[in-house]
C-alpha cells in the first residue's frame, strides 16, 4: 500500500498543476475553405492551426470570447483537450484584421511537459525607487524577456526589484533573480532594463551654469561694459568740442 503522505503530497501537486493553466475548448474543424472560416467568424468562433512537431497539423476553432480571455489570463500555457487526453500548448501566431483590428486566425503550438520551450514573458518593475524619490525620471527600456524552461515552469511574469536604484544608475537583465529550477534566461544579460536620470529641467541648468563659467564674464556685465565705453567716449568728444 503506497504511502498516504505521497498520495497526499501528489495530490496537492496535481490540484496545482491543474489550476495553473488557462482551459482552452478547442474544436476540430473538418471544413477550411476560406468561405467556411468567413461563416465562423461571423458566428464569433475564430479559426485556428494547431501545431505539434512531428505529427500531422489539425485544423481547430476556438470561440472568440474564450480566446479573449485567454489572452488577458496573463498565462503562456494554455490546457487543451485533443481525444480525450489533456494537452497543453501555446500561442505561436495571430493574425488581425487589418481594418478592425480583431483576431481573425490563431496557431496553437502544442508543448510536452518534459521539454523545454522558449518563450518570452512579461517584465514588470516592482517597488518605488529612492532615484525617483529624490526627483529622478524612470526609463524602462525593456518589458519582456525571453526565458527556456519546461512548460509547467513558465511564470506569469518575471519581477525586477527596484526600491535601491539611485539616481544616474540603471539595471540590466544580469541583475534579474529568478527563483525556479531550470530556467533560463536567453536574453543577452547585458541589455539594460531600467536606468534614473535627472530631470532634464535641471540638466539644462547645471550647462547654463558650466557655459558662463568658461565664458569671459556674464552677458549683463558685458553689456554694462559696453555702455560704460559709449559713455566714456561720448564725453571725450564734448570735451574735444568744447
Amino acid at each position: 500500500m503506497e504511502n498516504p503522505l505521497v498520495l497526499y503530497l501528489n495530490f496537492k501537486k496535481e490540484r496545482k498543476m491543474a489550476s495553473s493553466y488557462y482551459k482552452l475548448d478547442v474544436i476540430e474543424r473538418k471544413e477550411i475553405r476560406s468561405k467556411a472560416a468567413k461563416a465562423l467568424r461571423k458566428k464569433g468562433i475564430i479559426p485556428g492551426v494547431l501545431y505539434f512537431s512531428g505529427e500531422k497539423n489539425v485544423n481547430i476553432s476556438i470561440e472568440k470570447s474564450v480566446l479573449f480571455h485567454a489572452m488577458h489570463s496573463g498565462q503562456r500555457i494554455f490546457e487543451i483537450d485533443q481525444g480525450g487526453e489533456s494537452q497543453y500548448t501555446m500561442i505561436k501566431q495571430l493574425q488581425y484584421h487589418p481594418v478592425t483590428d480583431e483576431v481573425i486566425h490563431v496557431d496553437l503550438l502544442r508543448v510536452r511537459r518534459s521539454e523545454k520551450i522558449t518563450i518570452s514573458v512579461p517584465l514588470v518593475l516592482v517597488g518605488d525607487s529612492i532615484g525617483v524619490k529624490e526627483g529622478g525620471v524612470l526609463s524602462q527600456s525593456l518589458n519582456q524577456i525571453e526565458i527556456s524552461c519546461f512548460p509547467t515552469d513558465v511564470p506569469e511574469q518575471v519581477e525586477l526589484n527596484i526600491e535601491d536604484l539611485e539616481l544616474n544608475s540603471a539595471k540590466s537583465v544580469a541583475d534579474l533573480e529568478i527563483d525556479i529550477e531550470d530556467l533560463d534566461i536567453v536574453t543577452d544579460l547585458s541589455l539594460n532594463i531600467v536606468s534614473i536620470t535627472p530631470p532634464a529641467s535641471e540638466e539644462e541648468v547645471v550647462e547654463e551654469v558650466e557655459d558662463v563659467q568658461e565664458g569671459d564674464e556674464p552677458l549683463e556685465e558685458a553689456s554694462k561694459d559696453e555702455g560704460d565705453e559709449s559713455s566714456n567716449g561720448d564725453n571725450s568728444g564734448q570735451s574735444e568740442n568744447s
